[in-house]
């Protein structure tokens, strides 16, 4: 697998990875931290430590970097990318077009992290707008939670932990722990303080540059997002596609 960037490293699909039995729990685990101080444990996620333990050792592995693909609206593509250098190890969170000149930052979840990337109306298009034409994951419960890890977004609907709870469900999580994990991911994870979210014409965040209708700015100034288009470089009518496949503007 080549991607624009990173064409000197082992790109793998990754996709495969989401059937293991430890995967959730290696990759969300460490989000999972409760108000009651409960240490996490895999079998949140319907795992035990050994399947945990083995899909980790696949979603780290340095000499091939899974990627998921997250297709959706009019070509576009979230992909959720392993960056397993030996020393300095992420996550990386960005979305892609055939048509545009490079990708689009959401945020990367390291040592020297950048987030939030997406707000929760984004996220949850997103999660429900596969598109099974093109090659990645199309289950929306796994799509959310790939992506939910790039969420950062102060005004949650009152049913945010509902949707997210229902989603564990989906991919095997405990039904009696559900709840409690999907209130720790949605509210209490602390990779970055919640942001606020406003169309261009609302913000003062737009830096001096002509705002594009419809795609959303970061008022976070930790985001990749803050002030500035979500995908530099590319032309109004590839803003406008884009902001129509975020589900942030309305259709044609």
């Amino acid at each position: 697998m080549v991607i624009d960037g990173y064409e000197d490293d082992p790109l793998v699909a990754g996709e495969e990875l989401l059937s293991r039995p430890g995967f959730w729990a290696a990759y969300l685990l460490w989000l999972c931290e409760t108000d009651e101080g409960d240490e996490p444990d895999p079998a949140w996620f319907g795992a035990d430590e050994a399947d945990a333990d083995a899909a980790y050792g696949a979603l780290s592995d340095e000499e091939h970097w899974p990627v998921f693909r997250i297709p959706f609206g009019d070509g576009h593509c979230a992909v959720v990318l392993a960056r397993n250098f030996a020393e300095d190890a992420g996550m990386e969170y960005f979305i892609t077009h055939p048509a545009w000149g490079r990708r689009g930052h959401l945020a990367t979840a390291d040592g020297h992290q950048a987030g939030p990337g997406l707000s929760w109306p984004e996220l949850t298009h997103i999660a429900r707008t596969p598109d099974p034409a093109a090659p990645g994951v199309q289950d929306p419960s796994a799509r959310l939670l790939l992506l939910l890890p790039a969420l950062g977004d102060a005004d949650l609907p009152v049913d945010a932990s509902d949707v997210v709870r229902d989603a564990l469900i989906q991919v095997g999580a405990a039904v009696d722990t559900a709840p409690s994990v999907a209130e720790a991911l949605v509210s209490e994870h602390s990779l970055w303080e919640p942001a606020t979210w406003s169309l261009p014409g609302l913000s003062p965040l737009s830096g001096g540059q002509e705002p594009f209708a419809g795609i959303l700015y970061c008022d976070e100034p930790g985001s990749p997002r803050y002030g500035i288009r979500l995908a530099q470089g590319i032309s109004r009518e590839q803003s406008d596609r884009l902001a129509r496949a975020l589900g942030t503007w309305p259709s044609d």
